[in-house]
């Protein structure tokens, strides 16, 4: 049965045309096509998948490709190169900042080769801390590296298997493969397949001979030919009326994105501003400031991610460390007994990734209008295990209302528009809870199709010993909601995971709905 050759893309059938039947690759085809490289790989490709040719070996390669640094090292000299010759001239004249200065050398790329040459023998320092040369000529290895350079800039690239030892060595100090740009060579892999032709593919290309198929044919019609006559000579392609039509993939944000952007359009048109800060806390506004003991179990290494460097904020601003510390000792002037120990107030510096978006309220409040209403969408980090509902990174919305009549109606009126308007959950419920920053406290849960009840949030009362040190003195609302849970229901997933999915076609299908 003759195979539908409409269905061949020109490079496809010169590719067949011209190859060999049992060795096929791109370097057996240099000089019968004049394809570029990109062009080998597509058709490679194309027949492959229509089952036309197939593998016969593949081999890996070690290329060193030489940089923009490479080229005007090759052309300028290495800066080891420069230090050698200037000490030669000025044998024991200069010390290294001079000679970083006199070369225009950054001191780092200096004390690098001067302490690679020092290393090989060739340099050292004298008793007056002055540069001194001990080897009339470069080392080895310098020579290996300016071998490298020069055929780099002539080929562009050396491959590992045509290196001699010393090169390999010199080499391996001079490559990188990730940030490639900042080395003298970059360190590439490279594949190369060698293709066969499978017995249909043989068929096909016996069938392009018998039929005078030369992958030459044109494909459109231009007014130049219209004007000059040549289309009459002229061979086209055929037309495959069957192929299916190009996928037009239009850009656009993910449901997420969206999800997101519509919450926050909805708090705008009540009436809301939005805050924002980041992602790295002290512990002071993280925990302290909303009254949570130092010695809270929150605060343990296994809950929250602590930075390694700088450990520690500079300072803390004033006069609210000193309230909070105070509220913490004794209540200070809250009317609490507070929690009754002594507050580190260097502990209170450590850095950490901020665990609960409610740091952003604490530390709106010194600043916030009254009356007032604040939201955020905040990035969270807490030590987790990661299952459908639960994630180590995950986003809060969180939100202050401040006013003299803001009570614990106004905050269920809120919870409630957020669990059926922003959720789209049908069954809602309310459960005591317990936090040490607000009073009363309560817990909204919805119910999932697929994965029952699950808590969104926490919320509550401000408790004075949070207000009061941070100056306001009206009674404040606030609730820290997982906004991640609100789109799992709300987009009708059942893992938390796929919100940020990289299946690039997941995320187009739950678009389209």
């Amino acid at each position: 049965m003759d195979y539908d050759i409409k269905t061949l893309h020109p490079l496809e059938i010169k590719l067949l045309l011209n190859a060999e039947e049992e060795n096929i690759s791109a370097e057996n085809l240099v000089g019968k096509l004049a394809f570029k490289p990109g062009q080998y790989n597509q058709a490679f490709s194309w027949l492959s998948a229509k089952k036309l040719i197939e593998e016969k070996e593949k081999t890996q390669r070690l290329i060193y490709e030489i940089t923009d640094i490479g080229r005007d090292y090759q052309k300028n000299n290495t800066p080891a190169e420069k230090i050698f010759n200037l000490v030669k001239d000025k044998d024991g004249a200069l010390t290294l900042s001079e000679v970083s200065e006199t070369l225009s050398l950054e001191n780092k790329d200096t004390g690098a080769a001067f302490g690679q040459m020092s290393k090989e023998g060739i340099m050292a320092l004298n008793e007056e801390k002055k540069v001194v040369t001990k080897s009339k000529e470069v080392s080895p290895l310098m020579k290996a590296v300016r071998t490298l350079l020069d055929k780099g800039a002539a080929a562009g690239e050396v491959e590992e298997s045509t290196l001699t030892a010393d090169e390999k060595q010199a080499i391996s100090g001079i490559s990188k493969k990730r940030g490639g740009g900042s080395a003298p060579f970059r360190i590439v892999e490279r594949e190369d397949v060698v293709y066969r032709m499978t017995p249909e593919g043989k068929q096909v290309k016996k069938q392009l001979k018998e039929q005078g198929v030369s992958g030459n044919e044109i494909g459109s019609l231009t007014p130049e030919m219209l004007a000059d006559g040549s289309w009459k000579n002229a061979t086209f392609r055929s037309y495959n009326v069957n192929t299916p039509p190009s996928r037009v993939l239009l850009g656009r944000l993910s449901p997420y994105s969206e999800f997101l952007d519509g919450v926050k359009d909805k708090l705008v048109s009540l009436g809301f501003e939005e805050f924002d800060g980041p992602l790295v806390e002290t512990e002071f506004w993280n925990s302290d400031a909303l009254f949570m003991p130092q010695f809270h179990s929150a605060r343990d290494i296994h809950d929250v991610y602590y930075v390694e460097d700088p450990r520690k904020a500079k300072d803390i601003q004033q006069p609210y460390l000193d309230q909070v510390a105070e509220s913490h000792k004794n209540g200070w002037k809250t009317g609490s007994r507070g929690w009754g120990y002594s507050f580190d107030k260097e502990f209170t510096k450590r850095l950490i990734l901020r665990s609960q978006g409610t740091v952003l309220s604490a530390k709106t409040l010194p600043n916030a209008k009254i009356p007032g209403k604040y939201f955020g969408i905040a990035r969270c980090f807490r030590y987790d295990k990661v299952d459908a509902t639960h994630l180590s990174d995950f986003y809060q919305t969180e939100g202050i209302v401040l006013g003299e009549d803001v009570n614990f109606k106004t905050l269920l009126g809120l919870l409630k528009m957020f669990a059926e308007e922003v959720a789209g959950a049908t069954e809602v419920m309310y459960v005591p809870g317990y936090f040490p920053f607000t009073e009363p406290s309560v817990e909204i849960h919805i119910k999932h199709p697929v994965l029952g009840w699950f808590e969104l949030g926490g919320s509550g009362i401000f408790r004075p010993e949070v207000t009061e040190p941070l100056g306001v003195h009206v009674p404040v609302i606030a609730w820290g909601l997982g906004i991640d849970r609100m789109a799992l229901m709300s987009l009708g997933l059942n893992d938390l995971r796929d919100l940020f999915t990289s299946n690039i076609e997941n995320v187009r299908l739950r678009r389209s709905k």
